[in-house]
C-alpha cells in the first residue's frame, strides 16, 4: 500500500520529541473543538436574559454548531485526504477564529445562530485532520495506540471541560467571552502546527464529488431536524415529516452513489466490518447520553439549585476528570478484558450514571450528582477512545481522513442529537407541566412557558405573591422533564450495550492486542 505521508524533509522521519510535540498540537485542536460544543451550556441563562431568544432559537443556539459539524465531517475528511490534512487543519483553524469573533459580538439570536453555523463549518475541517495526522506522526503501532488514547482523552474530556471553562469566564465576564477564549488558543495552534506537523494526503485521491457533499449535508441535517422538531412539537407540522423524508432520501441516494463511484467520498463498505459499525454506533449513542446530561444539568444546577456559573462548572468537574482517566486507561482495560467486554461494560456504566437523573430532585445531595458525573465521564472516555481505535483498525491507511471523519461524525451527531432530543423532551414536559398563577401578566406567562430561564426572568418581574408560585411550578416541571429524559437516555444506552456485545462477537485480533492499530481492514467472522 502506498504511503500517505508526503512531508517536508525535516518531518519525513520525525524525532520522538517532534512526534509528541506534534501530538500536543493535535490535542489542543481537538480539545478546542470539543469544548466549543458544550461551553455554551452554562451561558444559556445569560444569553436568554441578554438576547431574549425564543425557546426554539435557544435550542438552535445550543445545537446548530454540532448539526453543521456532523453534516460536513465526512466531506471535510475526504477533502483532507485530497488537499492535505495539515493544510486543511490550518485553514480551518483560521476560519474558526473569525467565526469565534462573530459569535462573541453577535447582536441578536439570529446572528449567534449564524456564527455557530460558521463555527461548525470551520470545526469540520479540524476534527478529521487531527486523528489522521496521528497516523503520519506515529508509524509504530504501539506508540500510535498510546497517542490515540491521549487524543481520545482530550476529545472526550473537552465536552466535559466546556462547562467548567464557561463557568470560570462567566463569573467575571459576559457570555461572549466563551468564544474569545478561542483566539489565543488558535494562535498557538497555527504557529506550532505549521512548524511541527507533517503534511499527509492520499497519493491517489480521485476527485472530490460535490454532489456527494451536498447529499450528505442535506441528509444529516434533514433527518436530525425532523427528529428534533418531532420530539419538541410532534409530527403534525408539515415541515417535520417533509424534512425527515428529504433527509432519508438524500442519505439513501448518497449511499448508492458511493457504491458506484470509483473514488467515493465515504467508502460505505467499511460498515461491513462489524468492528467499524459497533464503534460508530457506540460513539453516537454514548454522546447522546453525555451531551444531554451536560445540557440539562447545567441548567438544573444554576436555575433550580441556584448555583453561580463558576460553582456550576466546578460541580461538573468530575465528568471532566473521569473523561481524562477513561481515555488514558482504555488500552490497559482492553488488554485485561478485551474490546468487546470493555465497550459493553462502559456503555452499561453510562446507562447507570445517566439513569441517576431519573431520581434527581431539587434538594438531592450533590454527592449523588458528582458520582453520576464521574461514572458517565469515565465510561465515555473509554467508549470514545476505544471507538476511535476500532475505526482506524478497520480502515485502509490511505483513507484515514474519511474514516476518522465517520468517527467524528458520530461524536458530533451524538452531541447534537443529545441536546436536541433531551432538550426537546425536557422542554415539552416542562411546558405541559408549568402552572401559571392567575393574575400573571400574559407576556410574562408566555415568556415563562418557553423555558426555565424565561420563567426565572418572568418571576423576578412579578409581585412576590405571583412570582414565587410561578418559579416553584417552573422548577418542578423542569425537574420532572429531566427525570423522564434521564430514564429514556439510560434505556437507550443499555440497548447500545446489547448492540455492541452482539456486533463484536468473535472479535479476535483487536481484542487480544488492542494496542495495535492495523492499517488494513479485517473482516470479523460471523
Amino acid at each position: 500500500m502506498s504511503s500517505t505521508v508526503l512531508a517536508t524533509p525535516s518531518l519525513t522521519n520525525p524525532t520522538p520529541s517532534r512526534r509528541w510535540s506534534g501530538l500536543a498540537v493535535l490535542v489542543l485542536a481537538v480539545t478546542l473543538v470539543a469544548v466549543d460544543a458544550t461551553v455554551l451550556s452554562l451561558a444559556i441563562p445569560s444569553i436568554s436574559e441578554t438576547l431574549r431568544p425564543s425557546g426554539t432559537q435557544l435550542l438552535w443556539i445550543g445545537d446548530a454548531y454540532s448539526f453543521v459539524l456532523a453534516g460536513l465531517l465526512v466531506s471535510m475528511g475526504a477533502l483532507s485526504d485530497r488537499i492535505g490534512r495539515k493544510k486543511l487543519l490550518l485553514v480551518g483553524s483560521t476560519a474558526f477564529g473569525a467565526a469565534s469573533l462573530l459569535a462573541a459580538y453577535a447582536p441578536g439570536p439570529g446572528w449567534l445562530i449564524l456564527a455557530r453555523v460558521l463555527l461548525g463549518v470551520a470545526g469540520a475541517t479540524i476534527m478529521p485532520s487531527t486523528l489522521s495526522l496521528i497516523r503520519s506522526l506515529f508509524p509504530d503501532d504501539r506508540e500510535r495506540a498510546t497517542a490515540i488514547g491521549i487524543w481520545g482523552a482530550a476529545a472526550a474530556a473537552g465536552a466535559a471541560l466546556g462547562p467548567v471553562v464557561g463557568g470560570v469566564l462567566l463569573e467575571h465576564f459576559w457570555w461572549g467571552s466563551v468564544f474569545l477564549l478561542n483566539i489565543p488558543v488558535l494562535l498557538l495552534l497555527l504557529g506550532f502546527g505549521a512548524w511541527l506537523l507533517p503534511e499527509s494526503r492520499d497519493p491517489k485521491p480521485g476527485r472530490w464529488d460535490v454532489l456527494s457533499v451536498l447529499l450528505s449535508l442535506a441528509g444529516v441535517i434533514g433527518v436530525v431536524y425532523a427528529v428534533k422538531e418531532a420530539a419538541a412539537n410532534g409530527v403534525t407540522r408539515w415541515d417535520v415529516p417533509l424534512a425527515g423524508l428529504v433527509g432519508a432520501a438524500a442519505l439513501t441516494v448518497f449511499v448508492r452513489r458511493q457504491l458506484r463511484l470509483d473514488t467515493p467520498l465515504l467508502d460505505v463498505r467499511l460498515f461491513r466490518d462489524r468492528r467499524f459499525t459497533a464503534a460508530v454506533l457506540a460513539s453516537l449513542i454514548s454522546l447522546i447520553g453525555l451531551s444531554g446530561v451536560v445540557f440539562v444539568t447545567s441548567q438544573y444546577l444554576q436555575l433550580v439549585r441556584g448555583y453561580e456559573p463558576l460553582q456550576a462548572g466546578l460541580a461538573e468537574l468530575p465528568a471532566f476528570a473521569g473523561s481524562v482517566a477513561g481515555g488514558l486507561l482504555t488500552a490497559r482495560l482492553v488488554r485485561r478484558t478485551g474490546a468487546r467486554a470493555a465497550l459493553t461494560f462502559c456503555l452499561l456504566a453510562m446507562g447507570l450514571g445517566v439513569g441517576v437523573l431519573g431520581w434527581l430532585q431539587q434538594d438531592t445531595t450533590y454527592l449523588v450528582l458528582a458520582a453520576s458525573f464521574l461514572l458517565v465521564g469515565t465510561a465515555e472516555g473509554v467508549v470514545y477512545t476505544l471507538g476511535a481505535d476500532l475505526v482506524l483498525s478497520a480502515a485502509p491507511a490511505d483513507k484515514a481522513g474519511a474514516a476518522s471523519a465517520v468517527s467524528e461524525t458520530a461524536y458530533e451527531l451524538g452531541t447534537a442529537l443529545g441536546i436536541a432530543l433531551v432538550g426537546s423532551v425536557v422542554g415539552s414536559l416542562y411546558a405541559s407541566g408549568l402552572s401559571v398563577p392567575q393574575g400573571a401578566d400574559p407576556a410574562a406567562a408566555a415568556r415563562a412557558g418557553e423555558s426555565l430561564g424565561g420563567a426565572v426572568e418572568a418571576a423576578h418581574g412579578l409581585p412576590q405573591a405571583l412570582g414565587e408560585p410561578l418559579l416553584a411550578s417552573a422548577k418542578h416541571a423542569f425537574v420532572h422533564g429531566m427525570n423522564v429524559a434521564g430514564i429514556a437516555s439510560a434505556v437507550l444506552l443499555i440497548g447500545a450495550a446489547a448492540m455492541a456485545w452482539r456486533l463484536l462477537r468473535g472479535l479476535s485480533a483487536p481484542a487480544a492486542e488492542p494496542t495495535e492499530v492495523r492499517p488494513a481492514p479485517e473482516k470479523v467472522d460471523a
